[in-house]
């Protein structure tokens, strides 16, 4: 009896134990430390990086055998794009990737990050019906410079660009046949490009494909299904990432020995009053319905509770037979867990967020479903997009989180950076350079509260189709002038100081930190009287083109009309 009490006590202590130790691990909603600026390095072999993707950058949108895409196809709907830009040229990028290599090399990066278009490799969509082998060498070419200049190359297999034949034909990834499809492009891609292609993102964002694809429309294929179609998307995402990481594991990952991840972008969301908990459960709703909706299942095996009671319950008030979030089944779920050798994290801005009932009887939507709301602090710069205010320590906040939710899985920011949106021309982007020093900074401090984080990301190379806002919002480092048929790149002072950040890996000390600002200022300023002058000769081209032809023309004509007055007048 005393041996089988020891037995229960030390198992009740062991089961207590595990509680405290759970307990100690959950994220503390209550602690916000703002602290000041930290000066300090980054571990040795972290890896800086810059980002681009397919449709954004790289132009040449029916060249060379390229199907299209349906951001080809959208981009091409009148309205649908701010001033009806279009990607079809772009940064020609498809034209100038040796230059941007080179511009990688002078940063000194150590990886970059860029998309494979899924129609410029199989047009079709289909690896069974046609493989352009010219897309495959713009891509093979692509890698091998990188490697060339000791730049590793990270490579996403979906940002946004769905064959269009597949949308017409299928309804895109409403359809669960996408995931085969998406499978057999991975794995072409894995077998021609894998042996020198480590770091594999199956999705960039999935979270917009669902929500601005299929909820709101503002983004391809443009469609309005309000509170269905963007949860059986993200179901089928799910599921296409869990297959391909399997086929990589089962097939490749022995030979390649390679990394298969996915890149989720995530705002945080701080409760507006850290005392109230209505506003505390409503800021870790607006979390689990925005990265939790595909973190989740890939680490834990299914949909967060949080979104299966609400959506369930909604569903329900609307007289549903059944929720309108799918459901995995057993197999699935374990299928799907662990499928992610690193979580790539995008981020860029924050909310506060406080609770807000929605009523069934309006409709549903995703945005609805959640109930809550989210605010800003009118003090928090907003240098560009509108969505996009700075707030740095957010970002902590959303690192340390992601490391007590999901077991510190190893991360690599994928997206950060800042946008502009001014009618003039300025290279000298202070805002940029104030941004990626703050939020770097916030990043350097959440290794130090023990976040894992391997690489970072900045958003993005060069300034590139912005989606539904075209050209008007400008992330790059590098200035393209959109206007010059061959977009010249010109370096704004966030190179400098960018550049800086990496030799230097983080911030030494605050006489150093403080001088990088100074001297990058110095250095744009000569930038900016190159672009200031490139409009000049461009307009001394046209002269040259147009004027100089026809003022020959017109000498021509009149020394013809001369000579005839001069034979006239002989005779």
């Amino acid at each position: 009896m005393t041996m089988l009490r020891r037995c229960v006590l030390r198992s009740y202590l062991v089961f207590v134990l595990a509680l405290c130790v759970l307990a100690s691990v959950d994220f503390d909603w209550t602690k916000n430390e703002r602290t000041s600026f930290y000066y300090g390095t980054f571990p040795t072999g972290f890896s800086w990086g810059a980002g681009s993707s397919a449709y954004q950058t790289e132009g040449a949108w029916n060249l060379d055998g390229k199907g299209m895409s349906i951001w080809d196809a959208f981009a091409h709907r009148k309205g649908k794009i701010f001033l009806n830009d279009t990607g079809d040229s772009s940064c020609e990028g498809y034209h100038k990737f040796k230059d941007d290599v080179a511009l990688m090399k002078d940063i000194k990066l150590n990886h970059y990050r860029f998309s494979i278009s899924w129609p410029r490799i199989l047009p079709s969509g289909l690896k069974g019906e046609h493989i352009n082998e010219k897309g495959i060498k713009y891509y093979d070419d692509l890698i091998n410079m990188l490697l060339d200049n000791k730049i590793t190359p990270v490579v996403t297999l979906y940002h946004w660009d769905l064959p269009q034949v597949l949308q017409e034909k299928y309804g895109g990834w409403q359809n669960v046949s996408m995931v085969n499809y998406f499978n057999d492009f991975a794995n072409l891609c894995f077998e021609r490009f894998g042996s020198r292609v480590k770091y594999w993102i199956t999705f960039n964002n999935p979270w917009s494909i669902a929500v601005e694809g299929y909820e709101t429309g503002e983004h391809a294929p443009g469609l309005k299904m309000k509170g269905t179609a963007a949860y059986k998307v993200a179901h089928n995402i799910i599921k296409a990432h869990a297959k391909v990481w399997h086929t990589y594991d089962m097939q490749w990952r022995k030979k390649q020995k390679g990394l298969v991840g996915i890149s989720l972008t995530a705002d945080w969301g701080e409760p507006v009053d850290i005392t109230n908990q209505r506003d505390i459960e409503a800021a870790e709703r607006f979390i689990q319905f925005y990265m939790g909706w595909f973190a989740t299942p890939i680490f834990n095996g299914d949909y967060p509770q949080v979104m299966k009671d609400y959506i369930g319950r909604k569903s329900g008030q609307q007289g549903l037979g059944a929720s309108r979030l799918p459901v995995f089944s057993p197999q699935e779920k374990s299928y799907i867990k662990g499928t992610c050798d690193f979580l790539g994290l995008g981020h860029f801005t924050t909310r506060y967020i406080t609770q807000k009932n929605y009523p069934s009887g309006l409709g549903d939507s995703y945005f609805a479903d959640r109930d809550l709301a989210e605010l800003v602090d009118p003090q928090w710069p907003d240098p560009g997009s509108e969505w996009l205010y700075s707030v740095p320590w957010g970002f902590r906040r959303l690192l340390n989180f992601v490391k007590t939710q999901y077991g510190n899985p190893m991360i690599y920011v994928t997206e950060n950076g800042v946008s502009e949106k001014m009618v003039c021309t300025d290279l000298c982007d202070d805002w940029r350079m104030q941004y990626f020093k703050d939020y770097i900074n916030e990043m350097l401090k959440a290794m130090k509260d023990g976040v894992n984080v391997k690489g970072y990301t900045a958003w993005s190379l060069l300034d590139n189709f912005e989606w539904d806002e075209g050209f008007s919002e400008r992330f790059g480092l590098y200035y393209v002038d959109f206007r010059n048929k061959n977009k010249p790149r010109y370096p704004k002072a966030s190179v400098h100081y960018y550049k800086r950040i990496i030799s230097s890996n983080g911030f030494p000390n605050q006489r150093e930190v403080d001088s990088w600002k100074r001297k990058a200022v110095e250095t744009c300023s000569s930038s900016n009287q190159l672009l200031a002058a490139d409009p000049l000769i461009g307009h001394m081209e046209m002269v040259t083109e147009i004027v100089v032809p026809t003022v020959c023309t017109l000498c021509i004509l009149l020394s013809a009309v001369f000579l005839m007055f001069l034979l006239r007048g002989r005779h």
